[in-house]
């Protein structure tokens, strides 16, 4: 009887466990720690900055009370422009473009990511003056702005007084150090529906399936204006999945049983973080023993209901009821029961649509694409139609019936009709002359979202 080859070695569970809430923070939350080796241990949990928050920082007894065992942790990303990014396009201080929350369920067996979009336009609190921050006066503005005039804290006073959530720790993520996660997995996995050329974020990229490395990938999860419709609503969209993509292959068997990889990403991850003192490598080795059990799959992404602002232009707004529901669960710890992770094939936000205006009536294009980005898809482009359509059209090609069936079904009934063709490679809907509008939306009793397994290119 021959020989069976060697089982692969088994990944130590405290390494998986730090592993999952490392990505959860390139993204952002490193809430665990391992033993690999004595000196690994000691490597990783010096790598770690620290940035002290104070509860009088938060806003003292007036902070959210804390009413589950749920872990909940905010995570930035840095956009400081000095060093190794000054590359980008100098000027003083910090920014972040990226604002999440990473809940973390009580038994350690599931994690939900929130999205904040940027351009939210939400009432903000007052913040005081720190370091060479000037400090915040309570007004509506832009929910970034927080980050700009105080610092993590003052983002961090901002969501709990938005979101009624009590926030545990922070984790703060800069730019090369993204790029160090992406190079120690030795690239990460997007299709791209178009060929895209942003000399601002200094990407160059063909249309199709392609693996990304640093640079690049640092380039796609920041570019704006060069692809989609240029909103940050497109942006987000993208950055959840390509950080579903780095999840699964973070995750997976070929990083796991391969020493030399999996420890140089979490070399590169805690490198490129800053946390609050109290994320102590007590707190980290706790949650990395209860989690051992946690995959791709239970890591889900969800975005903040959202519309785009009537009264100021440029702007979203969050929608209501539906975001303080959400809100009411994350605290609660009720998410896991109303998240529809799964429950489409395909998520909306992976399917791509390219809106063709061939209606007669000016603006409609950008009228309904706004419309569909707000119900979740991601809008590649709005265009005029050379000629007019006297039907609307949803075409598509290869295997793309089933997410043109999808954005089939939002339609009002009219002549409109599904098409194949072999000439476009992504979905268009063509507006014709007897658009009827959409079907409204149902309500959202829950939240619809996606799991890590839900790659950007694993869908069909």
């Amino acid at each position: 009887m021959e020989d069976l080859p060697a089982p692969p070695p088994r990944t130590p569970p405290k390494w998986r466990a730090w592993l999952w809430v490392t990505v959860s923070g390139a993204l952002g939350a490193l809430t665990g720690a391992a033993t690999f080796a004595v000196g690994g241990y000691v490597t990783l949990s010096g790598n770690v900055k620290h940035e002290a928050v104070t509860q009088k920082d938060l806003g003292g007894e007036a902070r959210p009370q804390k009413i589950s065992k749920a872990l909940n942790v905010l995570i930035v990303g840095s956009d400081q422009r000095n060093g190794a990014n000054a590359r980008y396009g100098k000027f003083p201080g910090e920014r972040t473009d990226t604002i999440i929350v990473a809940h973390i369920s009580p038994n350690r067996d599931g994690a939900v990511l929130i999205s904040f979009p940027r351009d939210s336009l939400v009432r903000l609190p007052a913040c005081p003056a720190k370091g060479n921050l000037p400090g915040q006066r309570p007004h509506v503005g832009m929910i970034n702005e927080s980050f700009n005039s105080g610092g993590i804290a003052c983002t961090w006073r901002t969501i709990e007084g938005l979101t009624d959530i009590h926030i545990d720790h922070f984790v703060k993520v800069d730019f090369t150090g993204f790029k160090a996660m992406v190079n120690a997995l030795d690239g990460v996995q997007v299709c791209l529906p178009q060929a895209v050329h942003d000399k601002k974020a200094l990407l160059d990229l063909p249309a199709g399936r392609q693996t990304l490395k640093g640079e690049q990938a640092l380039g796609y999860v920041r570019a704006r204006y060069s692809l989609g419709d240029g909103s940050d609503i497109g942006r987000i969209q993208r950055q959840q999945m390509f950080l579903a993509s780095m999840a699964k292959k973070a995750m997976s068997g070929e990083t796991l049983t391969n020493p030399a990889t999996l420890f140089g990403f979490l070399d590169a991850a805690t490198k490129s973080i800053t946390t609050d003192p109290d994320l102590t490598i007590g707190v980290m080795k706790d949650l990395a023993t209860s989690a051992e059990g946690l995959t791709a799959g239970q890591i889900r992404f969800v975005t903040t209901p959202w519309r785009y602002s009537i009264t100021n232009p440029g702007r979203v707004e969050w929608v209501q009821p539906q975001a303080q529901r959400l809100f009411r669960m994350i605290a609660a710890d009720q998410i896991a029961k109303n998240v529809k992770s799964g429950e489409q094939k395909i998520p909306k936000s992976q399917i791509h649509v390219l809106v063709r205006n061939g209606s007669g009536q000016q603006g409609l294009g950008t009228q309904v694409a706004a419309e569909l980005e707000q119900r979740g898809y991601h809008i590649v482009k709005v265009e005029q139609a050379p000629t007019p359509y006297a039907k609307t059209v949803v075409a598509y090609s290869g295997n793309g019936e089933s997410r043109a069936s999808r954005l089939f079904r939002e339609l009002k009934k009219s002549r409109s009709r599904l098409v194949r063709t072999a000439t476009t490679q992504t979905l268009v809907l063509g507006i014709g002359a007897d658009w009827n509008g959409m079907k409204p939306p149902r309500t959202l009793e829950d939240v619809e979202g996606f799991d890590a397994t839900q790659d950007s290119c694993t869908a069909s």
